[in-house]
C-alpha cells in the first residue's frame, strides 16, 4: 500500500485483534493476517475467491492475501515478500508499477476516469494494436477476454449462418456457455455441459478435439460438413500449462478452415504481445480471421478485444446488423494502460531480453531438477514458461494430465514457502516480465535447489 494510504477495515480489524493477543499465528505456512482475512472471504465469496484458481483447490493450502506489488515482487499482508511469476495471469510483462505506465494512468485519472463517449485514448490504442498484429484490420474493444471470445463466436455464427464450434481439450476461451464443454467419452462426440447451468442444446453445438491433433480436426469436420462456423485455438496453450503446436499444426488449422468455409479464431488473450511482440500470429507466420485479445492489451487492467478482417468486423453493430455492446468498453483508464504498455513492450531489446530470461530459467529449472534425479522439462515461449515433472513436455490435455502432478503440487507448496509464488495449478503457464533480472532468476533459482532437497 501506498504511504499514507488508509488501512482497508478488514485489515485494520484483524491486525487490531492480533495486537490484542486474540489471534494466534498459523503453522503452515501463511501469516496470521492471511489466514484471517481468508476466513471473512470465505464468508463473503463462494470458496472465499473471486476467480476459483485463487483459492488454492489445486495445491492445497491456503493463499497469502497479496497487499502490494512492485517490479517482480508481492508482499502480502503480513509483510512476506515473493517472487511473482504469475504476472496477474499475463498482463505485468513490465512488471508491478512500471513508472512509465503508472504516470500515464495517473495522469490519465486526473483527466476523469470514465465518460461513456469517445476518447482518443481508445483510438491511440486501437491503432498501435493494428499496426502490431499481422491479422487485425479493424478491432472491437470489450472488457475481458471471456467477453471477447464471446463475441467473436457470435460473430463467426453471424457470419457464416452456421452454429457450430469447434475448440481443443484443455484451451480455455472464457467461461461462456458455448465454451465450456468437455470431450466426453471420444474425441468427436458431441460436448456435454462442463459446469451445471450451462443447458445441453448449447453444448450440443461445441465439438471438442484434442489438441494438436490435426487428423481428429478434420475427421470433426467430415461429420458436420457445412456446420461448423468456427474454429477456436490457443495457438500456444497457457490454460493446460505451457504447450506449443507441433510442427504443421497451426498452418493444418488455416487449411482445413478455408476448405470447409469456417473462420479460424486465435484466442490470444494469453500469448499476445507474450510470445512474440505481433502475437502467435506473427511468431509462427499464421494468418486467423478472428483474433480475441486481453492481458497485456490492457496493461494489467480490465480490457478485452476481438479483431480481424475488416469485411468481419463491418458486420458488427453499428455498421452491421450483428449486436455487441459495453457500457465499460474502451474505459479511457485502461486505454492508457495498455498503450503505455505495448509502446513500451514495442523497444528495441525489451521483448528479447524478457523472452531470454524465460528461456534460460526454464532451462535452469529443469537441468537442476533433472541433477536431482527428478524428471521435469523446462518450456518456454517468449516471456510464457512451464515446469513440467515429466521426462518430455505433454503436446495435448491427457499427456499433461500424466505428467506427476502430485510432485507439483508438493513443489508449489515449498517454493511459496520460500518466496517464491508459482501459479497455483499445473495446469497454468509462469509469467516472466521485463523485471525479472539476474537477482530475481538467481532468487528463483536458490529457492528451487532447496524445494528439490525437500521434494
Amino acid at each position: 500500500m501506498r504511504t499514507g494510504s488508509p488501512e482497508p477495515s478488514a485489515l485494520h480489524s484483524i491486525a487490531r485483534k492480533h495486537e490484542d493477543g486474540r489471534m494466534t499465528t498459523p503453522t503452515d505456512g501463511i501469516g496470521p493476517k492471511s489466514r484471517a482475512l481468508n476466513e471473512i472471504t470465505a464468508r463473503l465469496f463462494p470458496g472465499g475467491v473471486s476467480s476459483p484458481v485463487r483459492a488454492f483447490r489445486g495445491v492445497g493450502g491456503e493463499p497469502p492475501v497479496i497487499a502490494s506489488a512492485k517490479g517482480a515482487l508481492l508482499t502480502d499482508v503480513d509483510g512476506r515478500e515473493y517472487v511473482d511469476m504469475i504476472g496477474a495471469w499475463g498482463p505485468m510483462i513490465l512488471g508491478h508499477g512500471h513508472p512509465e505506465v503508472e504516470d500515464a494512468i495517473i495522469a490519465r485519472i486526473k483527466r476523469g476516469i470514465m465518460t461513456g463517449t469517445p476518447s482518443p485514448d481508445e483510438a491511440d490504442l486501437g491503432q498501435l494494436v493494428v499496426e502490431m498484429l499481422p491479422a487485425v484490420e479493424r478491432l472491437r474493444f470489450v472488457v475481458s477476454g471471456t467477453e471477447a471470445c464471446m463475441s467473436a463466436l457470435r460473430l463467426a455464427r453471424g457470419a457464416t449462418g452456421r452454429n457450430k464450434v469447434i475448440k481443443f481439450e484443455g484451451c480455455y476461451h472464457g467461461h461462456a456457455d458455448a465454451f465450456l464443454a468437455s470431450a466426453g467419452s471420444g474425441a468427436l462426440t458431441f460436448g456435454t455441459p462442463d459446469s451445471p447451468g450451462v443447458p445441453p442444446d448449447v453444448a450440443r453445438d461445441t465439438i471438442v478435439v484434442p489438441y494438436n491433433d490435426l487428423e481428429a480436426v478434420k475427421t470433426a469436420f467430415a461429420e458436420n460438413a457445412g456446420e461448423v462456423a468456427a474454429l477456436f485455438v490457443e495457438p500456444v496453450t497457457g490454460n493446460m500449462g505451457l504447450i506449443e503446436p507441433g510442427e504443421g499444426f497451426l498452418a493444418g488449422l488455416r487449411s482445413v478452415c478455408d476448405e470447409q468455409g469456417a473462420l479460424l479464431v486465435f484466442d490470444e488473450v494469453m500469448t499476445g504481445f507474450r510470445v512474440h511482440r505481433g502475437g502467435a500470429q506473427a511468431l509462427y507466420g499464421i494468418k486467423p480471421d478472428l483474433t480475441t485479445f486481453g492481458k497485456v492489451i490492457g496493461g494489467g487492467l480490465p480490457v478485452g478485444a476481438y479483431g480481424g478482417r475488416s469485411d468481419l468486423m463491418a458486420q458488427i453493430a453499428p455498421e452491421g446488423a450483428i449486436y455487441q455492446a459495453g457500457t465499460l468498453a474502451g474505459s479511457p483508464v485502461a486505454m492508457t494502460a495498455g498503450y503505455q504498455t505495448l509502446s513500451v513492450l514495442r523497444r528495441e531489446g525489451v521483448f528479447e531480453q524478457i523472452a531470454a530470461t524465460a528461456a534460460r530459467l526454464a532451462a535452469a529449472l529443469a537441468d537442476e531438477a533433472r541433477a536431482a534425479g527428478v524428471p521435469a522439462t523446462g518450456l518456454s515461449v517468449g516471456g510464457m514458461m512451464g515446469l513440467w515433472f515429466a521426462d518430455s513436455a505433454p503436446s495435448n490435455l491427457a499427456e499433461a494430465q500424466a505428467t506427476d502432478l502430485e510432485r507439483f503440487r508438493r513443489y508449489h507448496g515449498l517454493m511459496l514457502d520460500r518466496g517464491v509464488h508459482l501459479p497455483p495449478s499445473p495446469f497454468e503457464a509462469w509469467f516472466v516480465s521485463l523485471a525479472h533480472d539476474e537477482a530475481i532468476v538467481d532468487r528463483i533459482l536458490t529457492a528451487h535447489r532447496d524445494a528439490l532437497s525437500a521434494l
